[in-house]
């Protein structure tokens, strides 16, 4: 960490305004179409049985995501602000829980501001903000965890409380969906890594060392391993009173066995259907909606911002060697990408689609923020801030395709879709 990071003010109340304006952003038109559109026609009806005690739907996710989804309805209705405010509330609860992570992992005012904007206007982060599909909530919990263990980390004196958090976040994150199952393990690991670095002679019981000072090696598994099964498991306690296709008192391992079978047995191919690869040089979008509403044409597209997409990958490579030179929050960032994105190249998946990008898109910008942080701190400020201007002017553009804005006439999403993949 460079000398100038030390003593800076905590950006908390930039980070929160950011939040805020982004959760307003959100909720203009979030109630168009006012129609159930792309994947909300499988989570809504699971919802709303959730809701009222009836069948056990939807059956090839965990719970949690429906269930948040069927509080939004008891709070505001059924329509289009119930569906949607919770997965709003959690996209802004995300930007704000991943900017606070980069301020305890590099004590760097602009890099937490910069990541902050950076995933406001990186384009995936505010389209599932407005659509009531699970994604957004696993995401907005993973990013509390890491939240809480850079904070614990960066202030060991609260570390117990910040392990425990980030634990029921993890178990919430897998509950919510499993593309945070295989980072959920992250944290644990990094902690048993640090501590046999340390090469402590009771690398079990000695509270001595990094990561957590205080803590041993034998809490930290509760908190990072026990707790977040236990979280896990008690969220599926509804699919027990359900009338319809309830789970049995011994039915939950052969729930996940089903659950796996009918992940593995989409195997249709399908229009929109990308792969690793076109995820990461952002070549194939997906448009969630299209078509007339309300006397104009209206389009939803998952896309990555053209500029920061791009624009990380360097950044990554860059983070990789700053890695190699001891930098952890770059370690972080640079394990964190390639967790999440190998997953989905090893993983027996036969059908696969770009919002399978989203975290790890987060974990890119995470690195592109590093990469203009630094930049700030050498002096090239004009560089660093130019970057984060030119996201959100690209946001800005990009903005009636992401947001159901009324178009000129059916033809009109040409003038963003400048790849083939993008149509």
């Amino acid at each position: 960490m460079s000398p100038a990071h030390d003593h800076q003010r905590d950006p908390i109340g930039a980070c929160a305004a950011i939040a805020i304006a982004f959760l307003g952003l959100c909720l203009v038109r979030i109630s168009v179409p006012g129609d159930p559109y792309f994947d909300e026609i499988h989570y809504l009806p699971a919802a709303r049985e959730l809701l009222g005690g009836g069948a056990y739907l939807n059956r090839e996710h965990p719970l949690l995501g429906k269930e948040l989804i069927a509080l939004g309805i008891a709070l505001f209705g059924d329509n289009a602000w119930g569906w949607r405010t919770m997965p709003a509330l959690a996209g802004a609860g995300a930007l704000f829980a991943f900017s606070r992570a980069a301020w305890f992992a590099t004590a760097s005012r602009f890099a937490a501001i910069a990541y902050a904007i950076l995933l406001a206007s990186g384009f995936a982060l505010f389209v599932h903000s407005r659509i009531a599909m699970l994604d957004v909530f696993s995401v907005a919990f993973f990013a509390l965890a890491l939240w809480q263990c850079a904070a614990a980390v960066r202030e060991p004196e609260t570390g117990r409380r910040r392990l425990v958090v980030a634990g029921v976040a993890l178990g919430l994150s897998m509950a919510a969906k499993w593309n945070a199952v295989p980072l959920a393990v992250v944290p644990g690991l990094a902690f048993f890594a640090a501590r046999l670095a340390a090469g402590r002679r009771r690398l079990l019981t000695s509270r001595r060392g990094i990561p957590v000072p205080g803590l041993s090696l034998a809490e930290a598994a509760i908190w990072l391993g026990l707790v977040p099964l236990a979280v896990y498991w008690l969220t599926f306690l509804p699919a027990y009173f359900l009338s319809t296709g309830a789970l049995p008192a011994n039915g939950f391992i052969a729930l996940h066995r089903e659950i796996v079978a009918l992940q593995q047995s989409v195997v249709e191919p399908h229009p929109y259907q990308s792969r690793w690869a076109e995820w990461v040089l952002n070549l194939r979008a997906i448009w969630y909606l299209y078509e007339p509403i309300e006397g104009a044409h209206r389009g939803i597209v998952l896309l990555g911002n053209p500029l920061t997409m791009l624009l990380g990958l360097p950044a990554l490579g860059w983070a990789a060697w700053r890695a190699l030179a001891g930098d952890r929050a770059a370690l972080a960032i640079v394990v964190l990408y390639a967790v999440s994105l190998g997953f989905w190249i090893v993983v027996n998946k036969p059908v696969q689609f770009y919002y399978h990008y989203f975290l790890p898109s987060c974990f890119l910008l995470g690195a592109l923020a590093l990469a203009l942080d630094a930049l700030w701190q050498r002096g090239r400020r004009g560089l660093a801030a130019g970057t984060l201007a030119a996201s959100l002017a690209l946001f800005a553009w990009f903005y009636p395709i992401l947001s159901a804005a009324p178009l000129a006439d059916r033809h009109a999403f040409v003038a963003w879709t400048w790849l083939p993949g993008w149509r």
